[in-house]
């Protein structure tokens, strides 16, 4: 069933328009209004597919009416209806989003093709909005506590803008689940999310991993090799662990982010490139400004939004949702059957000090399942659990 809308203030039209498309296709179910004010209190309180609209009408013109629904339903197409004189307006109207334009009086052919893919492409943009909800259930973010649900919602809100992210919290919270979450539900999702652990990469390689190099910049560069941030073009990079990047990359990464330009080591040669930047770190960024070890510039440069992921102890309320989720996980990957755990085996988890975070209670599932009896009691956790 699609809903349409035809706003115009001419009742002959608008008995044309809703006639040719009720025969056309028995689920069009189309509304009529007779003016731009009525059309808009419609489109606010219903969900339409399709609104067809005439530029030219009292209270509130076509162009009027099309600037504000695409402020607050900016999935709907509009098509516009254009009387001879109103080409030039028809056009800006295009320019200002409109899905297309049609003349008066209008052509049969022209007006249902330009309904079935108005029609289509309303389809496309709602299937693209719900994948782009559903992240990876790798890496889905499981609990309900304040804290997590706060940093739902500000990953729902942040992730469509191109606005940099620095993510804090301790090792094994998870920080790297929210930059797949930030990339997924972004614009930029059909292409490469970049993962970088800087902690893991040699000072003297930072660069060249970042940046690539050319044949001879270095004793092993024995052939050109693009950088990470080639690879994440029009796409996302993810710098892990930023605060134990060297200085002098951390200028590379500054210039990078001022002016959308890299350069190869040994390179002369800029490129542009087109990255969105997602940083983490487990480090306090502030104190290592203060003791000359991570650069203030830069850091002002990532933390556009800042998301501190809570340690397990703070959140201890999700653990029981936590050990379902891995039990499930970790039985689905041995092929294995899900074993449960008593209510007083989840209180006694509950209490434990997770100073290893997610990833410490992760190990500590799967030694339980591998360990324990068919149901996990609170004797087994108090067997194999230990630290």
């Amino acid at each position: 069933m699609s809903k349409i809308l035809i706003i115009e203030d001419e009742a002959a039209i608008r008995r044309v328009l809703t006639k040719i498309l009720s025969e056309e296709n028995e689920s069009y179910q189309v509304e009529e209004a007779e003016d731009g004010v009525s059309g808009c209190e419609k489109i606010k309180n219903n969900d339409y597919d399709l609104v067809l609209c005439d530029i030219k009408m009292p209270k509130m013109d076509g162009v009027e009416l099309l600037e504000e629904v695409k402020k607050i339903k900016s999935e709907i197409p509009i098509v516009m209806i254009s009387g001879h004189g109103d080409m030039e307006t028809a056009i800006n109207a295009m320019r200002l989003g409109a899905f297309d334009y049609i003349s008066k009086p209008p052509d049969l052919n022209r007006l249902l093709n330009t309904v079935r893919n108005a029609l289509d492409r309303k389809q496309l943009v709602v299937e693209n909005k719900i994948l782009k909800k559903k992240v990876s259930k790798n890496y889905e973010m499981i609990g309900e506590s304040e804290a997590i649900n706060h940093i739902k919602m500000m990953i729902d809100k942040v992730a469509p803008t191109e606005a940099r992210v620095l993510v804090t919290g301790p090792n094994g919270t998870g920080k790297e689940l929210v930059a797949h979450q930030l990339h997924e539900k972004s614009e930029r999702a059909g292409f490469p999310l970049v993962e970088v652990n800087c902690a893991a990469i040699p000072s003297e390689l930072i660069e060249s991993e970042l940046f690539g190099h050319v044949k001879g910049a270095f004793t092993s560069a024995v052939k050109d090799r693009a950088g990470k941030f080639e690879a994440a073009d029009k796409g996302t990079i993810f710098l892990d662990e930023i605060g134990d990047m060297s200085l002098s990359a951390q200028a590379k990464v500054l210039r990078a982010l001022q002016e959308n330009i890299i350069t190869r080591v040994g390179a002369d040669k800029d490129i542009k490139v087109d990255v969105r930047v997602v940083a983490a770190t487990n480090k306090d960024l502030k104190k290592e400004i203060e003791e000359g070890r991570f650069r203030e510039d830069l850091y002002h440069r990532l933390a556009v939004i800042l998301i501190k992921v809570p340690s397990l102890n703070d959140r201890r309320e999700d653990i029981p949702l936590l050990v379902n989720h891995f039990s499930n996980k970790i039985a689905s990957e041995q092929g294995t059957a899900v074993k449960k755990f008593s209510d007083d085996a989840i209180k006694l988890l509950q209490e434990y000090d997770w100073t290893g975070n997610i990833r410490e209670l992760r190990n500590v599932i799967e030694r339980l399942i591998i360990l324990g009896g068919s149901q996990i009691s609170e004797n087994d956790v108090k067997l194999f659990a230990s630290k």
